[in-house]
């Protein structure tokens, strides 16, 4: 593999590890844990990794000298330090015995049913320290779920002697890897499974996991981002950019980049679905503040929009939720496509018929007929920035009518996703999953299966950091998903009453009239800590550094 100049360089970074890991490591146990709700369900679904311990690992005076093959899967979306994941990991079971191997399922879950792998030696594993991307075996969103899947894995499980999986995902991933434990538990296979906290939408946090990794180096990619462009804004002073970025089932991305940019304007889904505001609502609330700044001879500025806020609106996310229904249907699989959307009109409410036939043809028809692997509308293919600014230029144009609107407005359009997913990982992110990958091969040298690798108090120096694992079940609940109850992992949405929210909601006013921008710049990997090595805003607001 071909390098930059600073790819070399950052080859050479050694990531910071907590105190505990850095040498010898035994396990503290805590108390027994119980899922976050549906206990009784969760608990009978689950009965062989239900209500285990919490663990915490601290210094030892003796190695464990543990002899054990490890396999490691990618799942799901990149983010940024999955590879440190990968190379945290290798480097901690090759100081417990440099006998242990670890070998690498291609392309994600598929690769372990598929039996395509390839053993990580160091020459490889060295060539991809501290960079972005999953490019190093790749990834996949094949979903874990039936017994012949956990069988045909096990066959090329047993052939490589292989202790534990590893499996690197957010929150399906890592609740197919709960399932995959119960189920190799139950039949006394003897093999473990770990898991790790990736997503960069950040809806993968709790009491026990206080960010996911690839969260931190995907804000403050998308920040610098939205930086240049307020800046461009201006400086031409002529136009309102629509930006939208990922983050589909909660606005963690947007609310951190908002506090980062300060932009005019940041909708927050989780605050239109509590004020139950209609897509109408919205529109005026943009509009009104495009109007204020045009009578202030500000006809420019910036509007920053959640992936998944369509899904928030409630009149939407009713009708969502019954179209997922109808799609569920026997009768609704053999449909060709045309015949699809007379089929779903008419097995809809009249309540959600009208809101459907309220909708540009476009997106009622993306909210129709699209599905990802989990079921979920793919909600990244609406034209969220699009659709909100035609609908703002027409109710603008309305204003001027009445008097309302002096000014002018024209738009531009950006989505940021892709461009933050594989992103050289910051300091924090670099050593924040080099620890979480000592962190899985330290639970599997202790024995431990159905777990989740974490890393807490991660707004103090990295020396400082607090290594362990939760059981994967204390996370867990009941949620419908393709028209049935499944348990699956609660996703952390924005919190209205949380630090982060209300720290930009205190601001958000003056920032909408003023022109407030902040310009982050790049990330930084050399120089002053405080330039380097900070956390996100959101982790500093809410454990109130």
């Amino acid at each position: 593999m071909e390098k930059s100049a600073l790819q070399i360089q950052r080859a050479a970074y050694q990531p910071k590890l907590p105190k505990a890991l850095q040498g010898a490591v035994k396990v503290k146990e805590g108390a027994p844990t119980q899922s976050v709700d549906n206990q009784e369900e969760i608990k009978q679904l689950f009965p062989n990794t239900y209500g285990m311990p919490l663990v915490e690992f601290v210094p030892s005076d003796t190695m464990n000298e543990a002899t054990m093959n490890v396999g490691i899967i990618l799942s799901g979306g990149q983010a940024p330090g999955g590879h440190n994941v990968i190379t945290g990991l290798f480097d901690a079971i090759k100081r417990l015995n440099p006998a242990n191997r670890l070998y690498g399922f291609i392309l994600g879950p598929g690769g372990l049913v598929d039996h395509n792998y390839m053993e990580l030696t160091k020459e490889i594993v060295d060539e991809y320290r501290n960079t972005g991307g999953f490019d190093m075996i790749g990834s996949g969103r094949t979903k874990l779920e039936k017994v012949e899947q956990f069988e045909k894995g096990l066959e090329i499980i047993r052939e490589l002697n292989i202790k534990a999986i590893v499996i690197i995902g957010g929150d399906d991933s890592n609740t197919n890897a709960c399932v995959l434990a119960e189920y190799y538990a139950a039949k006394n296979y003897g093999v473990q499974v770990i898991g790790c906290p990736k997503t960069i939408d950040g809806d993968l946090k709790n009491s026990q996991i206080e960010t996911s990794f690839g969260f931190d180096t995907a804000c403050k990619t998308y920040s610098e981002l939205i930086g240049n462009i307020e800046r461009d804004c201006n400086s031409s002073r002529k136009y309102w950019h629509f930006i939208k970025v990922m983050g589909r089932s909660a606005s963690h991305i947007a609310l951190e980049c908002a506090l980062q940019t300060q932009p005019n304007i940041c909708l927050i889904s989780e605050e239109i679905e509590e004020k139950a505001m209609s897509l109408d609502d919205i529109v005026d609330y943009i509009a009104n503040a495009v109007a204020v700044r045009a009578a202030d001879g500000n006809n420019y500025g910036s509007v920053i929009i959640p992936e998944g806020v369509i899904e928030f609106i409630p009149a939407i996310k009713k009708l969502i939720a019954q179209l997922n229904d109808v799609l569920a249907l026997p009768e609704a699989k053999d449909l060709a496509r045309s015949e699809q959307i007379d089929f779903l009109k008419s097995h809809l409410t009249d309540e959600n018929l009208r809101v459907f036939n309220s909708l540009p043809t476009g997106v009622a028809n993306q909210l129709a007929l699209d599905r990802d692997p989990h079921g979920n509308v793919q909600v990244s293919l609406i034209e969220t920035e699009k659709l909100l600014s035609t609908m703002v230029a027409q109710k603008l144009e309305k204003m001027k009518k009445e008097g309302k609107f002096v000014g002018k407005f024209a738009a531009l359009h950006h989505f940021f996703g892709y461009e933050g997913r594989c992103a050289a990982p910051s300091n924090f992110d670099a050593d924040y999953c080099y620890a979480l990958g000592t962190s899985a091969a330290m639970l599997i040298a202790n024995g431990k299966t159905g777990y989740m690798a974490i890393v807490k108090n991660t707004t103090a120096p990295a020396d400082q950091w607090v290594a362990g694992g939760v059981p994967i079940t204390m996370m867990m609940n009941m949620e419908r998903r393709n028209g049935q109850m499944k348990p699956v992992i609660r996703k952390a949405l924005v919190e209205l009453d949380g630090k982060p929210f209300k720290a930009f909601a205190a601001q958000r006013e003056r920032w909408a009239r003023e022109t407030a921008y902040i310009y982050p710049g790049p990330i930084q990997y050399w120089g002053p800590t405080e330039v380097c090595d900070q956390p996100t805003m959101t982790l500093a607001l809410e454990q109130g550094k």
